[in-house]
């Protein structure tokens, strides 16, 4: 009797990468599956046993909006430019709860996943990028709200609608970018996991969300320009309601130029960081 026996995959051999910089694109897209099914479980956990489950997305920017409403545009007596403040604190959440979700998630993946890391191999980049999934999906929900919000207090988009996309992408990879690095370091130093909230936290109030950059004093304003989510904040609400014939927002050549390069060049830095200190991930962690 005789047995045919069947032929053997080719076996994979793993090499460390080489370089300075080499993301290797092909290898990303190989794993693609396992990038969404770590995406789709991700928001599969986050609303898990939760009675309101998906309105927590809109409740959380809607209920802050509220809070800065009441303390910045009635107490403080803070003016926003040309659209209702709610509206315009509304925004402010809606670009900040994109980025804080996407570098809270983004810098804590390495860790959270240390079984897998040390049994498996896949590309590590996998992880950080599987966290997009489900801020975008976050971010299209409360942009439906918005979008009625609008309708509701007569604000008007203009053709600037059109670079939303642009702006939102920019924050991403600011977000993304500064997570790479922070979850790099987080295997080695998990100081990093209890450093990120606390700079977070500074972060929000040193930045446009529930109030817009012209309120700044002159003397200050240079300082605040600096901080890229500035620009980013700024862009994205110009992008909302450029259309409103009163809404000024402090969006010069110069300023996008700064963001834009700030932004993309941070991205970068932190896949390099990323790559360079991912050789020893299953080592250390």
């Amino acid at each position: 009797m005789t047995t045919t026996s069947l032929p053997l995959p080719a076996p994979t051999v793993i090499v460390p990468t080489k370089g300075w910089f080499k993301l290797n694109i092909r290898e990303l897209w190989q794993y693609r599956d396992l990038c969404w099914t770590l995406a789709g479980r991700d928001v599969r956990l986050r609303y898990r046993q939760t009675a309101l489950g998906v309105a927590w997305v809109v409740l959380q920017p809607l209920m802050a909006a509220g809070i800065f409403t009441l303390v910045f545009g009635v107490i403080a007596g803070l003016e926003s430019p040309g659209v209702p403040y709610f509206v315009f604190a509304y925004a402010g959440m809606m670009g900040w709860t994109a980025f804080s979700t996407t570098l809270n998630k983004t810098s804590t993946c390495i860790v959270q996943n240390a079984p897998l890391i040390a049994k498996v191999f896949f590309p590590r980049a996998i992880l950080p990028f599987s966290v997009l999934g489900s801020t975008l999906l976050d971010f299209v929900i409360a942009l439906v709200m918005m979008v009625v919000l609008m309708a509701v207090y007569g604000v008007e988009p203009s053709w600037a609608l059109l670079t939303l996309p642009i702006w939102i992408a920019l924050i991403m990879a600011l977000a993304v970018g500064l997570g790479l690095s922070a979850s790099a370091l987080m295997v080695s130093y998990r100081d990093v996991q209890y450093i990120v909230p606390v700079l977070m936290q500074f972060l929000m109030y040193a930045s446009p969300v529930a109030y817009s950059v012209s309120e700044v004093p002159e003397k200050w304003k240079i300082v605040f320009l600096g901080n890229p989510l500035s620009g980013l904040l700024e862009g994205m609400r110009w992008a909302l309601f450029s259309g409103q014939g009163e809404a000024v927002f402090s969006l010069s050549p110069g300023l996008v130029t700064y963001t834009v390069l700030f932004s993309l060049g941070m991205a970068l830095t932190g896949l390099v960081s990323f790559q360079r200190m991912e050789r020893k991930f299953a080592d250390v962690i």
